[in-house]
């Protein structure tokens, strides 16, 4: 069995979990969510992407529904002894199943909580299971009841992310390696998620996002691959990820001369990534630190430029994308607490002059303020 933490790391989330559930009056909760799956039980797969649920009642029963290419990825991976299989075929309604399973547990007529927000409870999923447990139950929208939990590191947490954190620095110095006039976006991908994986590290939530020339300017990843020209900038996000455990980073690289816009910009991201790093302490609101990126960047004359959101949470995630609850956004009340983990990017995208510059990094919020977790210069790097 593939376990990634300790027998009484996993009893001290159950716990932790069933403590929530019995002050929020629940006799169950219905987690579609694979964040919530794994960091209860270890279970690791994609097979959320069909009908799966990880029930968990009142008096701490665990039992899993999924299809059978799952059956022995969930025993293998985590510490689920009770794994029921959904039939494939034409016209199969796995909330049939479900609903079986609940008879057992003596939920009918009860109060069930379920995790609506999650990639694998895609619309038709969520019409068929209020259809088959209308009158049924009463089921209410706990979607981030564990998520609430998972946003606190533990201790055996932390030494993952910091692993992350060390894989993330060798992606840049890999890059900084193969970044010139003339090399190929798909030349330094490859080389920084070789090293993240020769360092035991995993494939990421989401795909690397790479862009020179006018494709610096965005924030997401997409297909065309260019080569470096004499004079050209480099966009490149990644992270490092570890047991799935991410630790991300944002860098631009002018190729050739810096850009004097360029540079203004950098200094400017620089400004406001240390001002934000003053607000990411405890007490302080998620708010309060992209309240302090705007108006850094806004008093600078960046206000275009800027993004409406400076960051988010970072910790255990899966396909399609490495972001977590909670995100830095104005007005987010969310309290900053240590043990949380936020990945702080200061994005600039001048269209006007087709410029970009992008400083991102990861930080662990401690009892007395914070740790930037990366260990890399914030040096505007020209190659």
């Amino acid at each position: 069995m593939a376990l990634h933490f300790t027998k009484e790391e996993f009893q001290k989330r159950k716990s932790k979990i069933l403590k929530s559930m019995k002050e929020q009056n629940l006799d169950a909760l219905l987690m579609f969510r694979q964040e919530s799956m794994y960091w209860l039980t270890g279970y690791d797969t994609f097979g959320y992407v069909f009908f799966q649920t990880l029930i968990l009642d009142r008096n701490g029963n665990i039992v899993l529904l999924t299809r059978a290419p799952d059956l022995r990825q969930a025993q293998n991976t985590s510490n689920i002894e009770d794994i029921r299989i959904w039939i494939d075929k034409d016209g199969s309604n796995p909330t049939d199943d479900l609903k079986l399973i609940l008879d057992e547990l003596n939920l009918k007529n009860k109060k069930i909580g379920i995790e609506y927000e999650a990639y694998g409870m895609t619309g038709r999923n969520a019409l068929r299971l209020n259809k088959s447990l209308e009158n049924y139950c009463d089921l209410e929208d706990h979607s981030e009841l564990i998520t609430k939990h998972r946003v606190i590191k533990s201790h055996e947490e932390i030494v993952y992310v910091k692993k992350a954190a060390e894989l993330a620095d060798k992606a840049l110095d890999e890059a900084w390696k193969y970044t010139k006039a003339g090399a190929s976006e798909a030349k330094i991908l490859a080389e920084m998620q070789k090293i993240i994986f020769e360092g035991g590290g995993d494939y990421p939530a989401n795909e690397f996002i790479i862009g020179s020339g006018h494709n610096a300017l965005l924030c997401r990843y997409q297909a065309e691959k260019r080569n470096l020209s004499d004079k050209d900038q480099l966009s490149i996000e990644w992270a490092g990820t570890f047991k799935h455990y991410h630790s991300a980073m944002f860098r631009t690289i002018p190729i050739g001369k810096a850009d004097p816009k360029h540079i203004k910009m950098h200094e400017a991201c620089v400004n406001a990534l240390i001002n934000c790093e003053k607000k990411l302490v405890p007490g302080k609101t998620a708010g309060d630190v992209f309240d302090i990126h705007a108006k850094t960047f806004d008093d600078l004359g960046y206000n275009k430029a800027r993004m409406n959101a400076c960051g988010y949470s970072l910790g255990s995630t899966f396909s399609p994308n490495w972001m977590d609850w909670p995100m830095l956004y104005t007005g987010n009340p969310y309290i900053i607490e240590p043990g949380n983990v936020f990945f702080m990017h200061m994005i600039l995208m001048d269209s006007e002059n087709e410029l970009a510059m992008n400083l991102g990094e990861t930080y662990l919020v401690t009892k007395d303020g914070n740790e930037r977790l990366g260990k890399q210069k914030l040096d505007l790097i020209t190659l």
